[in-house]
């Protein structure tokens, strides 16, 4: 067991209460019965696909450093080992082989972000200087490093491999925020949010993944691969991520993930607080620096929410794991349901 490694911890954060070495966060209250009550959903043995395709949205209007992936094939001979004719190694073999390679922004589609992805200048030390810190303490600069602080670069902890490692899967709770409010855009803050989930069979429980369906991802899937930026900025419901009440369901709920269909999860730009400085995206902040709640963005929900809706139900069993990309602060992921 490592010693602590802070003094102080950010004012609701939970920090510590699963041990100082601890990296992945609320994922700790994914119990074995927690996935049990996860596993009694399945009923009609059938499946949905939560992902896009990965090669949505298309281009790089939502987020500019951000690209959609790109093929490489490797030489071989006189061409290349895509449609190879392994008859040209032996007159003996009728065998055709293909093999690609592709570089791929693990947060460029639908995707987990990890608790190294955001973390927050704060005095951890006490000491009154802000340092970078992330979840539970780790440090930005030697926990977390970038290639501007060192050629070892990567993160060293919290990286996406651990939420892969602990077993992603569980009871999916599904809030239908389009079927509440539609495709225009509103803010949701808690008592949107309760409102919305007024009529659920399920209640939402610790251990559930948190699932938002707002009608974005279909609305990106038909604007196919040419996204209007313009659009996409006011089209459907978002989490108000500067709502106390709402930040403090979060963390009285004992979810360990949001998954919403949209960009962000929350707002972006937020709502400017009256503080001299604040986090740019608060719900990020609250759930990957302060608590460790996974988030999840752009999957697509829209073919499963209604299935839902049609046979009154609210809860799914969900799989989600991602990439085991050691040092990684997202990853791609393709969620399925089954009900």
């Amino acid at each position: 067991m490592t010693e602590q490694r802070w003094k102080n911890r950010p004012e609701g954060s939970n920090w510590g209460d699963f041990g100082p070495d601890d990296q992945i966060g609320r994922m700790n209250l994914l119990t074995p019965e927690a996935r049990l009550r996860g596993a009694r959903e399945i009923r009609e043995g059938r499946s949905f696909c939560l992902s896009l395709p990965l090669d949505y949205p298309g281009g790089n209007v939502l987020f500019p450093l951000r690209k959609e992936p790109v093929f490489h094939h490797e030489k071989r001979g006189d061409g290349h080992n895509f449609n190879f004719d392994l008859s040209g190694v032996s007159p003996c073999y009728c065998d055709v082989i293909s093999d690609d390679a592709v570089t791929l922004y693990t947060q460029y589609s639908t995707q987990w972000d990890a608790l190294a992805h955001v973390g927050m200048r704060f005095d951890a030390d006490g000491d009154g200087v802000a340092e970078k810190v992330y979840y539970n303490g780790y440090r930005g600069g030697s926990d977390i490093v970038g290639p501007d602080e060192g050629d070892d670069h990567g993160a060293a902890a919290l990286g996406i491999e651990n939420l892969a490692a602990c077993g992603v899967q569980g009871r999916g709770v599904m809030v239908d925020l389009e079927r509440a409010y539609g495709r225009d855009r509103k803010l949701i803050d808690y008592d949107a949010l309760m409102k919305a989930m007024d009529g659920m069979d399920v209640e939402v429980e610790s251990g559930d993944f948190l699932c938002l369906n707002t009608g974005f991802a279909d609305l990106v899937l038909s604007m196919n691969k040419q996204p209007d930026g313009e659009v996409l900025a006011n089209a459907c419901a978002v989490l108000d991520g500067r709502d106390e009440r709402l930040l403090n369901w979060v963390t009285d709920s004992g979810i360990v993930a949001i998954c919403a269909d949209n960009f962000a999860v929350e707002a972006y730009p937020s709502r400017v607080p009256d503080e001299e400085r604040f986090p740019a995206l608060p719900l990020h902040n609250h759930c990957l620096f302060k608590l460790g709640i996974h988030l999840g963005e752009l999957w697509h929900f829209g073919e499963l929410a209604a299935w839902l809706s049609e046979n009154q139900r609210s809860a799914f069993f969900l799989t989600a794991p991602p990439l085991r990309l050691p040092g990684s602060v997202g990853s791609p992921v393709t969620p399925i349901a089954m009900v």
